[in-house]
């Protein structure tokens, strides 16, 4: 090998030389072993004796030698990457989930490509393409409100796809918080403490989350023997903004409701805006909870009564869920439900009540 000459003695090194990019074969003379020798201690697909393994490695740190990750791709048809289509910049409840992800996938030796589909289906189309152009080995995906174009290409491509929050009925690994108990279990929550009119700010209208809260939402009026009043569901488009002018919409009902649930954290952030700007005091002139937690939800005044979904957990179980498609493209799919908590605070009316109760203990089987 050459020597190139550079202005400062690197780390680890001496006398101002450096290895310019090195390879295995460059490893194996160093190591004075084979090729395959390196390739076994690096891959870890064969036993080797301990000092012979300690030569490698030190010659792997003194040429600092890097895998060709372009060369290995060719030879095993993996790149060892994930796609990730998830809206964590334009919706950044997904932010918590998005860490979880490339947490889980990093530690089996993946590495995440993002691409954000801002809720478009069309470009949601175009992003998926793009991830499969990269070779993605796999991909999880968030599916918009309109996903049969997406669904369809990924099926036809054969792509191992893991679909994650939002579930639907696709013939695809999924997985995702229960939504219809636990919205229920809210609005059970407020009729017991007197409400006869409970309001739901509901989310993008098409996205399967949305339509299960709605579903969650009914149910719990059903339960508590209260009508439905089909003006006291307004569309927050799981957005701040759109959620604010949702609940000033509410407030300006002739007979306005006395309890608010909001289909996410941005629609709660959204509602609270609007009561503070009408004047209306949490919980006194309106009760308040919504779904999903966020970091600063207990430090509100007073503290938000919500369902927190278990994002850590959902994003370990979908890459978790992504590797056995990987492994087995033939298993058949896998839904995975998991239930969130209820994080009982004081906007809901009952103050000093702080805790988290895991659903299983307040939904019926």
């Amino acid at each position: 090998m050459t020597y190139t000459t550079v202005g400062v003695a690197p780390a680890g090194g001496a006398d101002g030389w450096r290895w310019p990019i090195a390879t295995m074969a460059d490893v194996a003379r160093l190591a004075g072993v084979s090729v395959a020798t390196v390739s076994h201690v690096l891959n870890g697909t064969r036993a080797v004796r301990p000092d012979t393994r300690d030569q490698v490695l030190a010659a792997v740190r003194l040429s600092n030698y890097t895998p060709n990750t372009v060369a290995r791709s060719l030879a095993t048809a993996r790149t060892t990457t994930i796609g990730l289509a998830l809206s964590a910049i334009s919706n950044p409840y997904f932010g918590e989930l998005l860490r979880s992800i490339e947490n889980t996938a990093a530690a089996a030796g993946y590495t995440l490509l993002l691409a954000d589909p801002r809720e478009e289906p069309d470009y949601e189309l175009t992003v998926v393409r793009r991830l499969r152009q990269r070779r993605v080995d796999g991909l999880v995906l968030a599916p918009s409100g309109e996903p049969t174009a997406v669904l369809d290409y990924l099926i036809e491509h054969r792509l191992p796809t893991v679909l994650v929050d939002r579930l639907i009925d696709a013939g695809l690994d999924q997985v995702g918080s229960e939504n219809i108990r636990p919205v229920a279990a809210l609005v059970e929550h407020f009729a017991e403490r007197g409400h006869r009119r409970i309001a739901l700010v509901a989310g993008h209208p098409g996205l399967a989350t949305t339509v299960e809260r709605r579903d969650g939402y009914r149910l719990g009026l059903r339960r508590s023997g209260l009508a439905a009043a089909p003006e006291l569901i307004v569309e927050g488009n799981s957005e701040t903004e759109a959620a604010r002018q949702a609940v000033h919409r509410l407030l300006a009902l002739d007979r306005r409701p006395s309890a608010i649930i909001a289909g996410n954290n941005s629609m709660t952030i959204g509602a609270l805006t609007a009561l503070r700007e009408a004047g209306i005091d949490v919980p006194e002139g309106m009760a308040l909870a919504g779904f999903d937690d966020f970091p600063w939800a207990d430090l509100f005044r007073p503290g938000l009564t919500v369902m927190a979904q278990p994002f850590v957990e959902m994003g370990q179980r979908a890459v978790e869920l992504l590797l056995a498609r990987m492994a087995d493209p033939l298993a058949p799919p896998v839904t995975v439900r998991l239930p969130p908590t209820f994080v009982h605070r004081d906007s809901c009316g009952c103050p000093g009540r702080f805790r988290a109760v895991p659903t299983s203990q307040i939904l019926e089987a």
